[in-house]
């Protein structure tokens, strides 16, 4: 198809914040899309391959200004100008194509096609002239570019779509475009469900096309396409707990680590995933060798937390003086004898060639214990008992502290695994739960002796409702003046550049991509957050690279844990 048709769907989307209004625009884009045509899907999301696909564009900034340069005969000068004015790459393009010699513009129509094929091939591209390669295919693709093709082809490359359209949005569009009003409700919970397990829009789009509903109930997990956990709710008590999940319930450690989703295909071949769907296997090849030694299977998919712990005192650590491993690509070998790890297996989604999603929690549990020979400090089944009694429950929460763990899990023994939800059947107890995840949604340039660094960072939640990030508060508390502290402000303000979205003055908004942690007194009602809510001494404590934007504390949980407040 013409990119023409799909940059001008990125405009209408764009021009509308509603989110209905968002589904009828692709619902009416799909309706037109063939099926030879799947793979545009992805491009909706500013992306080229699946969500399993670890591939990235992984192209910079510096990179398309070079581009840029060779398609519109702008001076480089003349590019970071108008990027500075601007404060998009995307608008700049569009803008110095107009400006272009139109005797020299769209010797040919730009498709879709062509789109995916040169930016398919950037990933791929190693050795010696690479760069020039992959400043060739792009400047091939702007070459061809209208003005509003070039806007959209710049911040696709870039990662950065700005069109506020998420995968949820696209689900509901398939909805609206291809099932009739009595399917309608049964054909979201069913499409989710197959997104949930293969995390491939293509495919489910194909599916939905033919109001396929039987195909897509099929759906299922696949090894080596990495899978969306589930997720657990919180409650204060052991008691909440026993009152949520039932009697007799499973209660295991909740570790203060990270979660690691373990595929290992016939082949003999194990490939490693994080919560966020990210291939680690290269980071940690010890877990490989531990499962190929102590997992009997020939295929299975395991979902385990990945702990640290003291080479010599055998102590356990917390998440943030592993964390580092999760993103290392070099050196690999010293960091493993730096920082090692041990593995924890509390569920089982697939085995022997069968899906278990199905199966009661119970059941998966006792065939984890039947196939894994623990071995303490490499890879053991989570440390578990069964039981309806409170106190022996408050016993098992205790030695879990005691241990240096975060607190513990309650689970449902009848409870089916449900892939991407956050669920009432799963629970989180810790001692503390004036903490949360968030996001940083903006920031501000710092004066003095932070002149340089970003400091004073806008935090935010996510309201599942508007599909969007409520701001709660801001934090700087936490943070420290040099790195050799701990995470500083001038580290996170590196981070944080990449995802600069828009600068007023010293005040600045960020792309949701940097999940923290963070501990606080107590939450208050405040006109001056668009949550509605405020965090009283809000206070950094960990980066978690672990985490996506979507999974963070949501406005509803904040909500409640504000009723739950003393007084309140």
């Amino acid at each position: 198809m013409l990119y023409s048709s799909l940059a001008k769907t990125y405009n209408e989307l764009e021009s509308t914040p509603k989110r209905l209004e968002k589904t009828t625009i692709l619902s009416k884009f799909l309706i037109q899309l063939s099926e030879e045509d799947a793979d545009v899907i992805y491009l909706i999301l500013g992306k080229i391959f699946p969500n399993y696909d670890a591939r990235k564009i992984g192209i910079s900034e510096q990179l398309i200004i070079k581009a840029l340069g060779k398609s519109t005969g702008s001076s480089k000068e003349e590019i970071v100008n108008q990027w500075k004015e601007l404060g998009d790459l995307g608008k700049v393009a569009e803008k110095l194509t107009q400006g272009k010699s139109q005797s020299t513009l769209h010797s040919s129509e730009l498709k879709t096609e062509k789109v995916l094929e040169n930016l398919r091939k950037l990933p791929e591209l190693e050795g010696q002239g690479t760069v020039d390669k992959k400043i060739s295919l792009i400047t091939e693709l702007l070459t061809s570019a209208k003005p509003q093709e070039a806007k959209y082809l710049v911040r696709t490359i870039l990662g950065d779509l700005r069109i506020g359209t998420q995968e949820s949005t696209i689900r509901d569009s398939f909805v609206e475009a291809f099932f009739k009003e009595s399917e309608k409700i049964e054909a979201k919970k069913i499409i989710q469900s197959a997104l949930d397990k293969s995390n491939d829009l293509g495919k489910i789009f194909e599916l939905s096309k033919k109001s396929d509903l039987k195909n897509l109930e099929k759906v299922s997990v696949k090894i080596g396409n990495p899978i969306k956990v589930m997720l657990a709710q919180k409650v204060p008590t052991i008691a909440d707990g026993f009152k949520k999940v039932g009697t007799p319930a499973a209660i295991e450690y909740k570790y203060d680590g990270f979660r690691l989703i373990i595929h290992k295909d016939t082949s003999g071949k194990i490939d490693l995933f994080t919560r966020r769907l990210e291939n680690v296997t290269t980071q940690f090849p010890e877990v490989a060798e531990y499962v190929k030694e102590f997992v009997k299977g020939k295929d299975f998919i395991l979902d385990s937390e990945a702990i640290g712990f003291d080479k010599k005192t055998k102590e356990y650590k917390p998440f943030q003086d592993i964390s580092q491993r999760i993103k290392r690509k070099h050196n690999i070998e010293e960091i493993q004898k730096k920082l090692p790890i041990e593995i924890n297996v509390f569920d089982i989604i697939f085995y022997e060639g069968k899906t278990l999603l199905d199966k009661p929690f119970q059941e998966r549990s006792e065939l984890i214990r039947k196939i894994i020979k623990d071995q303490p400090y490499k890879i053991v089944s989570s440390k578990q008992i069964i039981t309806s009694d409170e106190k022996e429950a408050e016993e098992f929460y205790a030695k879990a502290l005691d241990d240096n763990q975060e607190g513990v899990m309650m689970k449902n023994l009848s409870a089916i695994y449900q892939p991407g939800s956050r669920v009432g059947h799963m629970l989180k107890i810790k001692p503390d739960e004036r903490d949360l995840d968030l996001v940083i949604t903006g920031a501000e340039w710092g004066k003095g002796k932070r002149s340089g660094w970003l400091t004073s960072f806008i935090i935010s939640c996510y309201d599942e409702t508007s599909e969007s990030y409520k701001e709660i508060g801001k934090v700087s508390t936490g943070l420290k003046e040099k790195s050799s502290e701990g995470m500083s402000y001038e580290e996170l303000s590196k981070i944080l550049k990449p995802f600069i979205k828009k600068e007023t003055g010293r005040t600045l908004e960020v792309e949701p991509k940097i999940v923290l942690s963070i501990t606080y007194q107590e939450i208050q009602k405040s006109p001056t957050y668009s949550s509605g809510f405020a965090l009283r001494f809000p206070r950094f404590t960990v980066l978690r690279p672990d985490r996506t934007a979507e999974t963070i504390s949501t406005l509803k949980e904040i909500k409640e844990d504000y009723e739950k407040q003393s007084g309140n």
